[in-house]
Formats: structure tokens, sequence, C-alpha cells
């Protein structure tokens, strides 16, 4: 039996911050990065466009919005994107001639309303925005800027490279919605965040053994010195470098295949050899030889059907 072998990439990088329009061309820039060392699929960190505002408060007030707020949150706004536009195209169209799958973790505006949303976007080989997850909770003031998602977002895809899906972030903090990716028989588990902590090379090790999946996770490398000047004040007490990456990619066993990447920009990347997944299930299903459906049932409300692309 001959079992695929296939290259996965995955981005550690800095997004120019604030700055949808030059973001947008990074992100073209990396998939022309990844097509010349021909990888197959391609992963970008959680809101790489416009950035992860880490270390800014909004000026957050129980009760109270100030001006200052409203700003801050224009501009975030402003260059956050949408999921029919001009950029999305543009990514699209670069997409399509590297030849690739790509999730490229974005802030999503909603075109009716203006909501945003921490959403990840995902392109198949032709360009093509197939579908997109967004964060079904976001964790701590993050809830300020983002609004919540439910199970229609909780996607999982066939492709040629194998079956694709993942979550965001502390999403992978929550055992259901872990599970509603292993019940959809997700073969490369998808994880881009914006956790630097080295525990969470733990959880990514953790996730890959009990999904007996290959994880990717990405995360931006970001210094002080990468915000605006506008943000400066604001970020006074933060560290030179304010999120050190950990970019990883582990096997089902828990083995580390590449990285993780610490304190400089740079792509990953790893030959997943899918024998691998089939020796993984051995001694360890979680949704087959190991799951006791007699016992335990899980129901996600609104779950689309895995979609073929």
């Amino acid at each position: 039996m001959n079992f695929k072998q296939v290259k996965v990439g995955v981005v550690q990088a800095t997004p120019f911050l604030f700055d949808k329009a030059k973001t947008v061309e990074r992100v073209i820039e990396w998939i022309e990065k990844a097509a010349k060392v021909q990888c197959e699929l391609l992963l970008f960190p959680e809101s790489f466009i416009p950035c992860y505002p880490r270390g800014l408060d909004f000026d957050s007030r129980v009760g109270r919005r100030t001006d200052k707020s409203r700003a801050h949150w224009l501009d975030y706004w402003a260059n956050s994107i949408e999921a029919e536009s001009e950029e999305v195209q543009k990514i699209g169209e670069a997409v399509r001639k590297a030849r690739m799958y790509v999730a490229l973790g974005v802030t999503e505006r909603e075109p009716v309303g203006g909501s945003l949303h921490c959403a990840l976007f995902y392109f198949n080989q032709d360009g093509v925005l197939v579908g997109k997850h967004r964060k079904l909770k976001p964790t701590g003031l993050e809830r300020y800027i983002w609004a919540e998602s439910d199970g229609s977002t909780l996607m999982a895809f066939d492709t040629k490279v194998g079956r694709v899906g993942g979550l965001i972030c502390w999403e992978n903090y929550m055992p259901l919605a872990r599970m509603s990716m292993y019940q959809q028989g997700v073969e490369i588990y998808l994880a881009p965040t914006a956790d630097a902590r080295e525990s969470w090379q733990s959880t990514m090790q953790h996730v890959a053994l009990e999904g007996r999946c290959f994880v990717l996770a990405a995360n931006q490398f970001v210094r002080k010195s990468d915000y605006p000047e506008r943000y400066q004040e604001d970020l006074k007490e933060e560290p030179d470098i304010m999120s050190a990456g950990g970019s990883v990619i582990v096997s089902p066993l828990g083995e580390v295949l590449a990285g993780p990447l610490w304190n400089e920009e740079g792509l990953l990347t790893a030959e997943l050899d899918f024998s691998v997944l089939a020796k993984s299930k051995l001694d360890f299903d979680v949704v087959g030889h190991y799951a006791r459906p007699d016992v335990f049932s899980l129901e996600v409300k609104g779950q689309p059907p895995i979609c073929k692309i």
C-alpha cells in the first residue's frame, strides 16, 4: 500500500501591524517563499491580518467607553478584512499561482453591522476561499474586540493532501471543540495561535497524541518596535520581544518534526508521512477502538458536513 507524503509549511512572521494593505503584500511574499520549496499546505498565525493586538487594552472600562478606546477600535476595525473583498481576491490569486492549500488567520469584519471575528480562512489550490472557521470563544479582553461564533464554522475539508481542520489558540483547551474536529476525521490539525509560552508546546503534543493527527501550530514574531508610533506610549511597560513565536509541527506520535522556532521569523517545513497516521492507531483511536459510543456521545449543533475541495 502506498502512503501519501505531503510537504507542509508553517509561517512565523511579523505583519505590518494595523496596516491591512502592507500585510496582504507580506502574506503574498510568504506564499511565494513556500511555493519555492514546494509546500502543498501552508498555515499562517492567528489574526495575521491586520495583527494580534497584544499588549493593548483598548482603554477598556467596565460600564464606560472613551474617545481613545473608540479611536483604537476604529484603527483595528478599518484594517480588518472582509471575506468578499479585493484583498481576499488578491491573496487568492497568489494561492492559485502557488497551487497550494492555504489557511490564513485574520480578523474578519462583518459587512453588515461591522462586528469583528477572529477567523481562519481556507483557500483551495485554485485560490478560492472555500470556508472559514471563527473562534468560538475569544479569551479574556479579546471578548471586547471579537464576537463569538457557533458550530456552523467548525469546518473540516477533504483535500488532496488529507483531511484538514483545526481550532484557533485557546479553543484548543476546549475538549469538546477538539472532539468536534476528531469526529470529522481530521488528519492535519491546524492550530494558529498567539500563545508564545513554552507550555503551549505541551498542548500541541497533547493534541497530536490525543487526536492521532499531524499538528501545525503557527504564531507571530512581534517586537514592541513593530507597532506604529501612535501605540508606543501604551506599550511602554511591555518587553522588547512581545511574541517570541514557538511555531511547531508535531507528528501523530507526539514527535516534533520542525521547530519550535523562537525569536525570529521563518518558514518551518516538514514531510508528513501518512503511514505514521496508520501506525499511531495501533494502540489509540479517539473516535475508533478507544471510543466508547455506548457511554459517550457528542452532538455539535450546526456543524457542517465535511467539505471536499
